[in-house]
């Protein structure tokens, strides 16, 4: 499939070349953020890295959408290191995300792809951290956090919003919304008006399009894909009618088939997940728990024995649906199905990640039907009914 054919491409301002290699004289990366990039395993730049890094890099306000999975977090962070200038110690940039855990993950990522550069940063989240900065100015070149924190640090001074001249917004869809907006629209009051804009999201719903025109310059560039061109190769999508009290038995009958790579399963409310574990637990499955309510070092510990392997299942809230990057994750159950269209996205990319295979199985009651349909026509895609033959799905993960 060309490039053209994987992402419908609405520029506004100027037509962008694709660039095929990492080293491409157009682009003009430092050899030290290339000797990150290739050590951090990247070879050849994917599609979205291909058009939207060098936009980055000239200057341009930019929306991103694109796929989960895809490397949207190399794009904005390979764009911003060609930006930052090493000899000014100043603060230059700030990338914020919609979870303490996603902020984690990029200052992880970032961490790798800036080992060779002499450039400094620090991650700002709440939780366990949020005593951290008392009184002390922070003049790191690039600050990752979230919402509350930034908006915090620069209201309280601690981080110069003057001498900011980039703003990487991750998630931007969520980050954007009610939740945020208020600590959104305070962090943009601080920072100065000339500072470069990145919006980033494998989503981009309606009523964030109408905020474009207040948060960019006129001459912003967009690269964005239609609803129903939104598609998630490589992820077989499954689902299983039943009434809401069998799906603790129906999740039980599966389990010891997840025995490849490794599996989240999503339910809407905390308390449903909390369950859900202690009923797993009880059948002497290996299960870990993740949501809002939990602690940040207890949220940290889950999810380390999660990356490393030591939890195989790892029942959660769409807390964890956005951004999150777990290679071994191979399926996705959907203990309930999501509120919102988007959110599937979110939810079943978190299989398949870069271009791997993956499984999402949809547990479907009579009440929730109708978003089954609605999300086959909003994305064009087709959900089939889970087969007989358990084994045929998961053998070929």
């Amino acid at each position: 499939m060309s490039q053209s054919e994987v992402f419908e491409n609405y520029i506004t301002s100027q037509e962008l070349d694709f660039y095929d290699k990492f080293d491409n004289e157009n682009l003009n990366l430092d050899d030290n953020i290339l000797k990150g990039i290739y050590a951090y395993g990247y070879e050849r730049p994917s599609p979205i890295q291909r058009i939207a890094i060098k936009p980055i890099i000239d200057g341009n306000d930019i929306v991103i959408q694109s796929h989960s999975g895809t490397g949207k977090t190399a794009t904005f962070i390979i764009g911003l290191l060609s930006r930052i200038d090493i000899t000014n110690k100043n603060t230059q940039a700030i990338i914020i995300s919609n979870t303490r855990e996603l902020a984690d993950q990029i200052y992880n990522v970032f961490k790798e792809l800036a080992a060779y550069i002499g450039i400094t940063y620090t991650l700002c989240i709440g939780g366990d951290m949020q005593f951290k900065y008392a009184s002390d100015k922070m003049n790191t070149q690039v600050i990752i956090g979230t919402p509350g924190r930034i908006s915090d640090l620069i209201n309280k001074e601690i981080i110069n919003g003057e001498s900011i001249k980039m703003i990487v917004i991750d998630e931007a869809d969520d980050v954007l919304s009610t939740g945020f907006r208020k600590q959104v629209k305070k962090i943009f009051s601080k920072i100065n008006k000339d500072a470069q804009v990145i919006l980033v999201s494998a989503t981009i719903p309606p009523e964030m399009s109408c905020l474009f025109e207040a948060i960019f310059k006129p001459e912003y560039i967009s690269i964005l894909i239609k609803d129903d061109q939104i598609t998630l190769d490589g992820i077989r999508q499954y689902y299983i009618a039943l009434d809401e009290q069998y799906k603790q038995d129906t999740i039980i009958d599966l389990y010891q088939f997840m025995n490849i790579g490794q599996g989240i399963i999503y339910c809407n409310k905390k308390y449903k997940a909390d369950e859900l574990k202690e009923v797993l637990e009880s059948k002497d499955f290996s299960v870990s728990v993740l949501h809002g309510d939990m602690m940040q070092k207890e949220r940290e510990q889950v999810m380390e024995k999660f990356r490393v392997g030591s939890t195989r299942i790892l029942i959660t809230t769409d807390i964890l649906s956005r951004g999150i990057d777990i290679q071994q994750v191979s399926i996705v159950i959907n203990y309930d199905m999501p509120k919102y269209p988007q959110t599937y996205i979110h939810r079943i990319g978190r299989s398949g990640r870069y271009g791997r295979k993956g499984c999402a199985v949809n547990f479907v009651t009579r009440k929730e039907k109708n978003i089954l349909q609605f999300i086959q026509k909003l994305y064009s895609t087709e959900i089939h009914e889970f087969p007989s033959n358990v084994k045929e799905v998961f053998n070929n993960l």
